[in-house]
């Protein structure tokens, strides 16, 4: 399949497989961006795709972030239709640090530090930041993405719906322990 895909940025990269038996392809962050603990942001990746009719991309979050920070990419859609630059939504998890005495403090320690990247490093140029603040560097693989098809369904509404061995159980209706 061939994905048409528009430069936006001089700083965009085109995205790649880490590994030809890969699902998913690498989006990177086309500049720096800072996020504070609480905090949502937007990351410009500097692409727009034209993605083939009948298909969606997907981004997903890339698993070491997941795993190693309080960084949460959010899962997102784009559409066939959409012409715009891709973002990547991000959120820090982290809570916020309250200011007492002129001192940052979470959970009683102190801390004036530098802000993490998203190897889990100390970032050496910024300072005075909160303990948990991340920033992403231009050029930094932030999220994954996979182009899949898309099934459309049609709708029709009824009066009732048939019976399943579920019926409306959900939210923990089937409990938390493995069969044993």
């Amino acid at each position: 399949m061939n994905v048409n895909i528009k430069r936006l940025s001089p700083d965009a990269q085109i995205p790649q497989y880490a590994h030809a038996s890969d699902a998913c392809f690498d989006l990177v962050a086309a500049e720096d961006i800072v996020i504070e603990p609480g905090e949502t942001a937007l990351v410009k990746t500097g692409l727009a795709f034209e993605i083939p009719e009948g298909y969606e991309m997907q981004i997903r979050p890339r698993s070491g972030i997941t795993l190693k920070t309080k960084l949460r990419v959010q899962l997102g859609t784009v559409d066939a239709g959409y012409r715009g630059e891709v973002g990547v939504i991000v959120d820090n998890i982290a809570l916020p640090s309250l200011y007492v005495n002129e001192t940052y403090m979470t959970i009683g320690i102190e801390f004036e530090r530098n802000p993490l990247r998203i190897d889990g490093k100390r970032e050496s140029s910024l300072s005075g930041e909160q303990e948990y603040t991340y920033i992403i560097r231009k050029g930094d693989r932030i999220a994954q993405a996979v182009i899949k098809p898309v099934e459309q369904a049609a709708f029709t509404e009824v009066t009732e719906l048939g019976d399943s061995d579920r019926g409306a159980g959900g939210f923990g209706s089937t409990g938390v322990k493995g069969a044993k």
